[in-house]
């Protein structure tokens, strides 16, 4: 995962011009949350898979949005520990760690009872660290360059000013729906 990392780094480093934002991104979409002023607090929290995008909610509008890293396998629904997807579904945040190995992390109650039973069909482990996180200890400057690659084993990264932002504004309970 941090070679993957890396390597996303070092590509985006070879770009001479930024990316210009994805046609038709909402304009509540931020490719940066380092000069934006602090939010209020979300109610829940939807990530769309293909998009790569998580907006935080209130009141079934949305409040803001970042562009995110997925797992390194982005398509399907995670099955095993291991297979780096990110899993599809409705969680919710059941932990909160400020001393993780990534700048803080919000911790996704996966798996469910329906993602355990399909994996044990399968004869497989589901996993289960499954986070919405800043990136890991130390790399804080590699900022919006990670996400030129997908590179988490099935989690949700973002920059540590992203995740700064989101931290403050999600408490333990929220629901948290990970679309295909």
């Amino acid at each position: 995962m941090l070679h993957a990392l890396l390597v996303s780094v070092f590509s985006a480093n070879m770009i001479v011009a930024a990316p210009a934002p994805m046609a038709g991104m909402a304009p509540h979409v931020v490719a940066s949350a380092a000069l934006l002023p602090p939010i209020g607090l979300a109610d829940s929290i939807v990530v769309e898979k293909k998009a790569h995008v998580l907006t935080l909610f209130r009141d079934g509008k949305p409040m803001r949005s970042y562009l995110v890293a997925l797992g390194g396998r982005p398509l399907g629904d995670k099955l095993s520990a291991g297979d780096k997807r990110t899993p599809e579904g409705v969680f919710y945040i059941d932990a909160r760690q400020p001393n993780s190995r990534y700048h803080l992390a919000l911790h996704i109650s996966y798996p469910d009872a329906a993602h355990r039973a399909r994996s044990i069909a399968a004869g497989v482990q589901p996993g289960g660290d499954i986070m919405i996180h800043g990136l890991p200890n130390g790399l804080g400057a590699a900022g919006a360059t990670h996400r030129v690659n997908d590179w988490t084993n099935g989690c949700v990264a973002l920059t540590d000013e992203e995740i700064e932002q989101i931290w403050s504004a999600v408490p333990i309970g929220t629901p948290v729906e990970i679309k295909p």
